[in-house]
This record gives structure tokens, sequence and C-alpha cells, in this order.
């Protein structure tokens, strides 16, 4: 079992750590199409893929009730439309240092709203790891400046980047509730397939057919990145990985993206990686680490003890 766990634990870090590169991505992807087409574009082609390896993967698929239905549509709404909307924005419009720590506080709201609608635990160690890790998230993206912070104001952007912060949370929490029933194949399937029609409109009132013409190559080889690795291949792991350990552990992960982006940017767009990004990233895995790990800090039974000396 521990094995298992171990594996399950990997499996969440190369998700949220894949979730990274869309930062990269999203990049040059927005220089060529506003936010919204960015994202209808990446999902579009992740829906072409997912109903093929679902149908595949998936032989007893249950069929979806009207109630089933409109869960779907809440995780296309939140997860897919409105969370990438306000991420495309973002990258775009925001300071790089304020959307990444709005983004990284997500596992914050993720395991209080867990706790509250799914009666899931939340044990001291998720706490004390949620916190050592977004204090590492805050390290990386201020350089080890943390007064860079105080030095914006509050803007209309902030509103957008909260509306990404709780649209995630959303998401998360109730695809917990759909996992038990749907595979984790299944849920991101409906839900891209649904957030695909939301973002559809939009796509249409901002973009033309010369707009599409006229994209350079660099703008679809980011969009086909987003749409295969950052959305086909990590939301199934992301998924599994909450169906297996749970929203509130699960959503721990989701600070190894900013660390990502980090990395990914010191490799492709040739930033330096410099030590407060270092401390950031060690405070990070710690955090992640003393988070899933249910045993840390639990005082032993005198039994526990006399046991371990008799071996």
């Amino acid at each position: 079992m521990k094995k298992r766990l171990w594996l399950i634990y990997a499996m969440l870090t190369l998700a949220t750590a894949t979730w990274g590169s869309a930062f990269i991505a999203g990049k040059f992807a927005v220089q060529s199409f506003e936010p919204a087409t960015v994202a209808f574009f990446r999902f579009f082609w992740a829906a072409i893929l997912l109903f093929p390896l679902m149908w595949m993967m998936e032989k007893n698929r249950k069929k979806p009730n009207l109630k089933d239905h409109g869960l779907f549509a809440l995780l296309g709404l939140t997860g897919i439309a409105l969370y990438n909307i306000c991420f495309f924005l973002a990258t775009k419009h925001a300071p790089v240092i304020k959307s990444s720590l709005f983004i990284a506080s997500n596992p914050v709201l993720i395991i209080l709203l867990s706790g509250l609608f799914l009666k899931e635990k939340i044990t001291r160690n998720n706490l004390i790891g949620m916190a050592i890790a977004l204090s590492g998230v805050v390290f990386i993206i201020t350089d080890g400046h943390l007064l860079t912070l105080f030095q914006y104001g509050f803007e209309p952007i902030d509103f957008i980047l909260l509306g990404a912060v709780v649209s995630w949370a959303i998401y998360s929490v109730v695809g917990k509730v759909v996992l038990k029933k749907f595979s984790s194949v299944e849920s991101t399937t409906y839900a891209v397939a649904y957030g695909t029609l939301f973002l559809l409109p939009f796509a249409l009132a901002e973009t033309s057919w010369n707009d599409v013409q006229q994209a350079p190559f660099a703008t679809w080889l980011a969009i086909a990145h987003m749409s295969i690795f950052v959305t086909v291949v990590s939301f199934v792991m992301y998924y599994n990985g909450i169906k297996e350990v749970g929203a509130a552990k699960a959503s721990i992960f989701i600070n190894v993206m900013p660390l990502s982006a980090v990395i990914m940017a010191t490799l492709f767009l040739g930033e330096t990686f410099t030590p407060a990004h270092g401390i950031g990233a060690a405070l990070v895995l710690t955090g992640v680490y003393i988070g899933t790990n249910a045993n840390l800090f639990k005082k032993r039974t005198k039994k526990q003890i006399v046991k371990n000396q008799t071996v």
C-alpha cells in the first residue's frame, strides 16, 4: 500500500508540474489570440483526443443521468471555462508575481471547501504542509524579496485572479463527488466537453477566420502542448489522485506548479535560477512531504515503541 501511495504522489507531482508549462505556452498563445479563444482551442483539441481515449479505456461505462450531466456542466463551467478565461487573462495582463501568488493560494480554499462540503478530515499535517509549501511559493515568485508583494495595489485584475482561484476550488471539490460514480477519464472527458461548449460563443465573438489563418506555428504548437499534456494527460492523473487520496491532500501538490514554471522559464526563456528559487523549491517539497505524510509528528504509543525495540 505504501509503495502504491508513493506512486500516486509521483503522479500528482508530475501532473501539477506539467501545469506549470501552461504559463510558458500561454505566453506564446495569447500573442495571437484572445484568452477565451486560446482556452477554446486548447479544450476543443483535448476533447477530440479524450473521447476516443474514454471509449477505449472504459468499456463498461455508466450512462450519465440528468443530475450527472448537471455536475459535469458545473465542472466544465468552473474548471474549464471560467478558470481558463481568468488564467489566460492573467497571463496577458497581470504581473507574474501577483498572478502566481493568487493561483498558488488554491490549496487553502480547496482544503477549506473539502472540510465544509465533503466532510474530509483536515489534519494538522495538512495545514502545516500547506503553510510551508505556500511560503516556498511566495519565496520563489518574489525571488526572496518578500516586500515586493506590497508594491502592488488593489487592481481590477484582482477580481479575475480571485475568480480563477474560486473556480478551481469548486472544480476540485465537485470533482470528488463525481469521482464516486465515474472514472477520472470519464469525468475529465465530460467536463472538457461542456467547458468547450461554454467557451465556443466567446471564441466566435472575439476571433475571425483571418486570425486563425495568420496565427504562427509557435502558437499552434503551444496550444497543442496545452491540449495533449497539460489537459489530457495531467487532468486524468490529477483526477485519479483526487480519487485515491482526497481533494484536500491532492490540492497540496498544486504548489509544485509555480516551482515548475520557474524551472521551465529558466530552461526555455533564459531566465535566471536564483538562490531564492532554490530555497523556495526546498520549502515547497518539504511542505508537500509533510502535508501528505499522515504519520509524521504523530506521537507513538508505548506499545509501538516496545514493538520496534523487539524487532
